[in-house]
């Protein structure tokens, strides 16, 4: 279980790391306007993104 949750990680941080590699000057856009939305936006995003996962895991597990 260790292992596998090590994996994951690994790989979010790959996948994370993509964006600024290849386009750092849109990622650095994207940051500025996300961090001009509001508390309850940003929040928003993120059940969104966490509910998501959520469905894919269990999807495809």
């Amino acid at each position: 279980m260790a292992q596998t949750l090590l994996m994951a990680f690994a790989l979010m941080l790959v996948i994370e790391g993509l964006l600024p590699f290849i386009a750092p000057a849109a990622w650095r856009d994207t940051f500025l306007r996300l961090a001009q939305l509001a508390d309850g936006q940003i929040r928003f995003i993120g059940l969104a993104s966490m509910l998501i996962g959520t469905l894919l895991l269990f999807t495809f597990s």
